[in-house]
């Protein structure tokens, strides 16, 4: 998909379909929309007099122009109230918008820059905001398909007035566009069935994401992490014949300041079947997107680096499959991690949380001392949360604070739940340092203290985003399936780190 920025009149401009824009409430439109709407004799004001045009957000109006414009075709999206107008608001209508023209099996289409110069939104930011949006709205995984149900749209033009700040403009279209590939690589991944979606493939993408962008990589065997003794990873991996993979990858943004570093872990397990305490049927089905922590730190890193912000980064993905077997690691059973720590295995469906206590460990091994770590952790953060908010867990103010306002910064809500001390209690184990699971009630808290645990004094935060992961219906930017989430975040993260 190509999108190139011109300057010009939207209505002069001839492709297969405009778009333009109308807020809620308004009975005239404005801007560019006034202007299509005098070359349509009024189409649109009638419309909005009729109420078949309300300009409630993510609503869209299909006008053909019977040869009156350039343009073959007119749509008009809604951007909903303009006192509640955003960048996040500009992304969704965006993303709809895209899905919407291609729907009419459009290749090509034109469009405004939504929302620029409204609500103090400057231009730049509204053309990053669209690039973003318009890709990953139009995003769909249909490798398997043997037809695809529509054509793919292949270029898009993003019309500007003025010819002013043009090639800042191009600048941020070019950086959305880098951001949502890592969104639709996150996606892809985690779209795979496990079949495919191996530990070892992950590895292979993490490995392509490396040689496109110059980055660092390693990749420990089995072996090497035995070596290491990372018996708190390889305790969950001894279930499956597929082999596991610790995946790191190094972004070297200032290499002259090797303190200014962060480090970002993804929780890989290709498949979670739950080991020997197996899941239900129903519970199993969706458990191919139990690595998509991990795919949003292989995505994130790959934007990272051609992004290219003054810090050092280190991605790191511990992959595995959780499965029960002959070798399946038992309730009851004590591993040792990284660091010494024993744990008591409670139940083998909490298996995220100690792949990651190994993460953490070589993270810390490495000097790292500002963390967070992204899983799709617990069902219980989902029936606190829902679908619209990520979980965060973590062990200092300023840090937590620091990755919650860069996901505020790009649309992507994260709500905080507390780590208070007295839940310790729920993990202690009678032979161990500590179990691998707590009680009923605050499991999601549980789950990531867990975690921190192996955090020491390192700065540390914990995601969960075992309900953001993906969804079940098409919304703005966010197609159904695998959401890409916290991609924007993390990337977002190391540029404010960069810049702090």
């Amino acid at each position: 998909m190509d999108i190139r920025v011109v300057e010009g009149n939207i209505a002069e401009i001839e492709a297969s379909a405009v778009v333009v824009n109308i807020f809620e409430g308004v009975t005239e439109p404005g801007g560019a929309a006034a202007e299509i709407d005098k070359k349509l004799d009024g189409a649109i004001t009638a419309l909005v007099a009729d109420g078949e045009i309300k300009g409630k957000r993510g609503e869209f109006t299909l006008i053909h122009t019977l040869g009156r414009l350039p343009a073959t075709r007119v749509v008009v999206a809604g951007l909903g109230k303009s006192d509640d107008l955003t960048l996040d608001v500009v992304r969704g209508v965006a993303g709809g918008a895209g899905r919407f023209v291609r729907s009419k099996h459009v290749a090509s289409f034109a469009s405004v820059l939504h929302g620029a110069g409204a609500g103090g939104i400057d231009a730049e930011d509204c053309a990053q905001a669209m690039a973003e949006g318009t890709v990953m709205g139009l995003y769909r995984f249909d490798k398997y398909k043997s037809k695809s149900d529509t054509d793919p749209v292949e270029e898009i033009t993003l019309v500007t007035l003025s010819g002013d700040g043009i090639g800042q403009i191009e600048s941020r279209v070019e950086k959305g566009e880098i951001i949502a590939e890592a969104v639709a690589l996150c996606r892809d991944m985690s779209n795979e069935p496990a079949n495919t979606m191996t530990p070892t493939a992950m590895a292979e993408h993490a490995l392509e994401v490396a040689r496109d962008t110059g980055m660092e990589i390693e990749v420990l065997d089995r072996d090497k992490m035995a070596e290491l003794g990372m018996g708190s990873l390889l305790g969950v991996a001894q279930g499956s014949s597929e082999p596991p993979k610790l995946i790191v990858l190094k972004y070297h943004g200032d290499p002259d300041d090797e303190d200014n570093s962060l480090g970002i872990l993804g929780k890989g397990i290709t498949f979670d079947s739950g080991g020997l305490d197996i899941k239900g049927a129903a519970g199993m089905l969706t458990m191919k997107g139990d690595m998509a922590g991990g795919a949003s730190i292989i995505g994130a890193m790959g934007a990272i680096a051609r992004i290219k912000p003054k810090v050092n980064v280190v991605g790191i993905v511990p992959a595995t499959e959780n499965m029960p077997g002959g070798k399946a690691q038992r309730p009851g059973d004590v591993v040792r991690a990284m660091n010494g720590k024993t744990i008591e295995i409670g139940n083998t469906d909490a298996e995220g949380r100690l792949v990651l206590a190994d993460a953490v460990c070589y993270a810390r091994s490495l000097g790292l001392t500002r963390l967070v770590d992204v899983a799709t952790l617990t069902g219980a953060v989902v029936v606190a949360l829902g679908d619209l908010a990520i979980g965060a867990f973590g062990n200092n103010r300023e840090w937590t604070d620091q990755i919650i306002e860069a996901g505020a910064n790009v649309g992507e809500r994260i709500w905080e739940l507390p780590t208070y001390p007295e839940y310790q209690r729920q993990y202690r184990s009678d032979i161990a340092d500590i179990k691998n699971t707590g009680e009923r009630g605050g499991g999601a808290i549980t789950g990531a203290m867990i975690i921190g645990e192996f955090a020491d004094d390192a700065a540390w935060a914990h995601l969960d985003i075992a309900g953001t992961a993906k969804t079940s219906r098409n919304s703005g930017y966010t197609p159904k399936g695998a959401t890409g989430t916290p991609v924007r975040t993390l990337v977002e993260l190391a540029e404010s780190v960069s810049s702090s």
